[in-house]
């Protein structure tokens, strides 16, 4: 893929669609509808993953990589790699033994579509199939996968996604300060985001970059997905206030219904507002830690951020 220099909105605008198009066809790739055990579970896992979506993770894979001159082949895996396990998430967070949610992407969540034991069934097998598809291609250097493997396990984990899922189960109907709800959240969305960029950037050739410049890129980075995870869940909180379903894809209201702390119960929707437009300018003043040259690759680390927070779903 091309690794043009972002100078307009239409031009960040044709370097995402051809991601999103690159995204597509990797899904299909590794998760082809036939299937040698059960097609009913293929099914059930390419719907997952397939629908669609916003693929704000493939794209943070590819948007840090290519500041970075990135191996291609390395990037593809770990862009649909994180795309299963974020797909694998929606799905188990749908059921109702946990958000109880009927609609994603304006379409039936996948246990109302196959029922709950095959969409269970295809959350598991999707987050394997992750990490197959991070170790399958003998082209990128063991070290890379490893390394790949290692963000993304990580990520996904007990101290990552699964356990801010846990707090957010733990915290229903309880009060929480917006220090705690912080912290749940960097957790349950922030960590694969976080990952997301760390995992572009491990995608580099061993030797390509400095020591101290590799260690500069991951702390610059560091410090935009963390604003930029918790800008994304406070435009989520902001959206689910006031958005309708249709225009989201998903149950509008649902937070308040379950009695769920957000950012917009305990700071109030203008506040909430204010602080996802903070946290952009964090992001956008992390990118300016990039030397020049660097700086004009990462105009789509800036895009994406603004987007995150510009969203309308």
């Amino acid at each position: 893929m091309p690794r043009e220099v972002m100078s307009s909105d239409s031009a960040f605008q044709a370097w995402a669609d051809l991601r999103m198009r690159r995204i597509q066809v990797l899904i299909d790739a590794h998760l082809p509808l036939q299937a040698a055990a059960s097609p009913a579970l293929a099914e059930a896992m390419h719907y997952a993953a397939a629908l669609g979506g916003k693929r704000i993770r493939p794209m943070l894979v590819w948007a840090a990589g290519e500041c970075f001159d990135a191996d291609t082949q390395a990037m593809d895996a770990a862009a649909c790699a994180v795309e299963l396990v974020h797909a694998y998430s929606l799905v188990h967070d749908d059921l109702p033994c946990m958000d109880n949610d009927v609609l994603r992407r304006g379409q039936p969540t996948a246990h109302i579509k196959f029922g709950e034991a095959a969409a269970l069934l295809a959350g598991d097998a999707l987050q394997a199939r992750a990490f197959e598809v991070l170790t399958s291609n003998p082209q990128i250097p063991t070290s890379i996968q490893a390394r790949l493997c290692a963000l993304l396990a990580t990520a996904a984990g007990v101290s990552g996604m699964a356990g801010g899922q846990a707090l957010d189960l733990a915290a229903t109907g309880r009060h929480l300060d917006v220090e705690a709800l912080s912290d749940m959240h960097r957790r349950k969305t922030g960590a694969l985001l976080k990952a997301s960029l760390l995992m572009g950037l491990a995608c580099v050739e061993p030797g390509h970059l400095q020591i101290d410049e590799h260690s500069r890129a991951a702390t610059m980075l560091g410090h935009y997905a963390d604003a930029i995870g918790l800008a994304f869940q406070v435009v989520d909180d902001v959206l689910d206030a006031s958005a309708d379903s249709a225009t989201l894809g998903k149950t509008a209201g649902k937070d308040a219904a379950q009695h769920k702390a957000t950012f917009v119960t305990l700071l109030g929707l203008q506040a909430a507002q204010d602080l996802a437009r903070q946290l952009l300018g964090q992001a956008l003043q992390a990118l300016d830690a990039l030397p020049p040259a660097r700086r004009l690759r990462a105009e789509p680390l800036a895009e994406l951020a603004r987007r995150i927070v510009i969203r309308s779903h």
